[in-house]
Formats: C-alpha cells, structure tokens, sequence
C-alpha cells in the first residue's frame, strides 16, 4: 500500500473547504497553483509563486483561508508565506483523491487541541464530513491562539518605518512615530494621529509597535482596533470574563488603538476604556491611538476622554502632494518586483491624489495585470482602472468646489448659489450647478438640496431634469458644461 503524507491529506481538505468560501475564478487565479511546506500547531506555512500573489492573498483571502484551516483542524495556527524559486512547490492545490484505511481515533483530552499532524496522521477519508472531526471545544481553540502570540501576529511585518514614504504631508507625524518608537512613555503619550482614511495612520501605529517589539523583547505590545475592544469587551461581559479582558489590556506595556472614532456613542465601551487609558497611563504606559477626525470632532465621544486624548501629542496626516505619491509607487512597485513603466506611474499619481490605500490598490490591479499578460500601456491601465478612477474622480470633487467653480464661470457671487434670488441668469447657473453636483458627486439629492440653501429634494431632481433636456438642446450649453465637468475632474 502506497505512503500518503499527511501534509498531503491536511492540504487536500483545506483547498476542498476552501473552495465552498470563495469564487471558482479567484481559487482559480490565486490558489490553483499555491501549496503546502510545512504545519504544525503554531504555524503552517504556504508556498506562493510571487509577492503578488501572497499580497493579494493576505489583503482578500486571508480570512476564509484561516477559517477553512479552523474548519478542518480545530485550531487557528499562524499563516506564513514563502515565495521564490527557492522554495518549490510541494502540495499544489489540486483536488487529491485520498484512498487510506479507516482512521485512527484521535483521543483528545479535555481542554487539549490535537496537533495538525496528530489529525492528519490519523487520517482524513474522503468526502468525510467536517463535523466527524475531533471536537476541541471553544475554551481549547482560544487557548491554541492565545497560544500562538495572537498580539504579536496583529502587527504587520510589512508595515515598518523602512517602508514608510515620508512626505510634507505626514513628516511631522513620522517623526512623532519614530520619537515614541524609541523612547515609550517618555516621548508623547498618548500619541494621537488623525486624517482621512487610507493615509498611513495604521502604517505607522504598526511600526511604532514593530519598532519597539525588536528592541524591546519583553515589551507587551498589544494592536487592536476600537470596534475589535468593543466586541471583546460586549463577550467579556456575556461570558463573565471581564477580569480577564482588564488584565490582558491593563498589563499592555504599549497600547495601540486604531480607529477610536468607533468608540463614539458606545456609553459601556467608553467608560471601560476610559479606565484602561487611566491605568496605563498612571502605569508610565505607552499609549497611541488613531481617529479620522480629531477628538474635539468626534460627535457623541465623552469629554473626559476627548481630552484625554489630546493631553500628548496631536498628529495630522493629509493627503500627499505628486512628488510623494510618486515615490510611493516607485516604492512598492520595487517591493513587488514588478517593472512598473514609469509613465504609468505618473499617470496613476496624478489621477490618484487623495488616498494612499487607494494608490496601492490600483498599482497593485497594475502588477497583477503585468504578471499575467506583460508590458502595460497608459490606455489599458486607464481601462483596467475606469471603476476605481471615477470613484476617485467622485470623491474628489465636493459641492462647495462645484458651486465655486460654477460661480465663477457665469460670474455671479458665491452666495447667490444659497440664495433664494430668481433672475434668470443666477437661476440658471444655480441649476447647473446642482446638475453638476449630482453627476460628479455621490450626495443624495438631499444632502445636494441642503447645501444650495436647504431646498427640497424636488427642487433638485427639477434642476437636473432642466439642464439635461437643455443639454439635449442647445449644442453650446452640452459643451460649456462638459468643459466644466472637465476641468474640475482634472483639478487637483
């Protein structure tokens, strides 16, 4: 009878129930040709052809791909990635017919998580139901993951200060970073960074922890998101655990909180993290936190806790200018060793200006499209593009820019625009600017009728009838407002 690895059955299952979690094309694309090198029950590494497919995994599939070792194993070890030549292919993905005897029981004692290759060597027959597998019960799985360092695995190995492009637009909060990266609660505490999302505030709360964990073993560096404590303190206080959850986040040495605006209107949330900030920070405890907006703006946030927030340090981080956004794909595009043309860089920084997240998803789309057909023009970048592009192009453009530019243009005031003034020449250009706001904006008609003076959805919805029939009409008025569109489209 021929030897099976039990590698071999583990991995054949997980890519079974895996395949039930997402799209026949993704599993096709990004796993067809992934495989399995080694596990056991702290960590399970996978073989990728490329960084591009380990950074779209991590960034899209990493979740069912945890889940469906959990659905067959029992626990949640630790996912790593190898890629390169180096390392060849060992289980590829493909559906495995295992033929084995009956399976061995696996015995396992109260409150123990069998390891990978115990269940594995016992053997996994086919078609068995996942539900046949050995029942670990939930106080043994958490124990598993607590025991694998799942605070240390919250803290991105990619998100280091070396990867960090600094530029005018978040220089200051760089170098606030890198103070308390190197001297905890004795540079700024708490250190607040805040801005839009997708600029880098998460980069950086990421290297401040990784910074500290190198040069700092024993340090405790905990990573969480707001809406994360507030799911485990509501578990905590079903369960009976609460304890528990104070001493696992009272006895951080370094505390990092992202998206703490989450906290807003949560009444029970607010106060237990009010009295976790307190007792870190009287503890000479590392405390940073990250909002997009700052706290004296944050509706229905405790005043007590929005000045604890301020009490350190305030970090903005704005959008970043060409130059910055520039560097910022020449660097990834090195990091995914992929030869970007630079004049599709150019062409992704200048129509790309307000998010950083975005710009690397839409480099990232540009990779993958090299990877798999070749060279890249302009116009097919433009085209692969086109979703994301006119989603920035909406977002980029605001009612007040619409109304100012449309002012402007048939020279009457800005305030006529609010006002409920009827000449001819002012209605009209009111209207054309509401038609514009409806096109290059995503506001409801609402929200466009409360910013021209707070007039009623029907008045928009007449508006914009108006100018499109116009449109439809008269040649000159068609090109004067495609010109406008334009321009503000092409506006920075």
């Amino acid at each position: 009878m021929s030897h099976v690895n039990p590698l071999a059955v583990l991995w054949a299952h997980v890519v079974d129930n895996l395949r039930t979690r997402i799209t026949p094309d993704a599993f096709d694309r990004w796993f067809s040709s992934i495989c399995l090198t080694e596990a056991n029950d702290e960590r399970v590494r996978i073989i990728v052809p490329d960084s591009i497919h380990q950074l779209w995994i991590e960034m899209n599939y990493l979740v069912p791909l945890k889940e469906s070792f959990h659905a067959i194993t029992g626990i949640m070890p630790s996912l790593e990635f190898l890629t390169g030549e180096s390392a060849a292919p060992i289980f590829s993905a493909a559906p495995v017919k295992i033929r084995k005897p009956a399976p061995k029981p696996v015995k396992a004692e109260p409150n123990h998580a069998p390891s990978l290759l115990e269940i594995t060597s016992s053997g996994i027959p086919d078609a068995e139901p996942m539900s046949s597998l050995p029942d670990v019960g939930p106080g043994a799985i958490a124990d598993a993951v607590q025991a694998t360092g799942e605070t240390d695995d919250r803290l991105s190995p990619k998100h280091t200060f070396n990867t960090f492009v600094v530029g005018a637009n978040n220089q200051f909060a760089h170098a606030a970073a890198s103070a308390v990266a190197q001297r905890p609660a004795r540079a700024y505490n708490p250190l607040f960074f805040y801005g839009t999302t997708g600029l880098g505030k998460t980069h950086l709360m990421h290297a401040i922890g990784a910074h500290i964990r190198e040069t700092r073993p024993k340090a405790r560096v905990l990573y969480i998101t707001s809406e994360e404590f507030t799911n485990q303190f509501i578990a905590a206080l079903q369960e009976h655990s609460l304890p528990r959850f104070r001493k696992r986040f009272r006895q951080a040495d370094v505390l990092l909180i992202d998206d703490v605006q989450f906290l807003a209107g949560k009444e029970r949330s607010q106060e237990e993290f009010f009295h976790t900030f307190n007792a870190l920070f009287d503890g000479n405890k590392q405390v940073v936190l990250s909002s997009d907006c700052p706290p004296s703006e944050m509706r229905n946030l405790e005043s007590r806790l929005a000045s604890r927030f301020e009490w350190g340090m305030m970090a903005e981080i704005t959008p970043p200018d060409e130059e910055t956004r520039v560097a910022i794909l020449r660097n990834r595009a090195v990091s995914l060793r992929v030869d970007v043309p630079p004049n599709v860089i150019d062409y992704l920084a200048s129509r790309i200006r307000s998010n950083v997240r975005r710009l690397h998803g839409a480099l990232f789309r540009v990779a993958s499209w090299i990877s798999l057909h070749g060279p890249i023009s302009i116009t097919q970048a433009g085209d692969l593009l086109r979703d994301l592009l006119q989603e920035e192009s909406r977002q980029s453009i605001t009612i007040d820019k619409i109304q100012k530019t449309i002012a402007e243009s048939y020279d009457i005031r800005l305030a006529d625009m609010t006002s409920r003034k009827r000449p001819a020449n002012i209605a009209f250009a009111r209207q054309v600017a509401m038609y514009l706001a409806r096109e290059l904006t995503s506001s409801s008609y609402q929200e466009i009728g409360d910013a021209f003076g707070g007039r009623d959805h029907g008045t928009i919805m007449h508006a914009c009838r108006s100018i499109d029939a116009k449109i439809k009409e008269e040649e000159s008025i068609r090109l004067k407002i495609e010109g406008l569109a334009t321009s503000m489209r092409r506006a920075p």
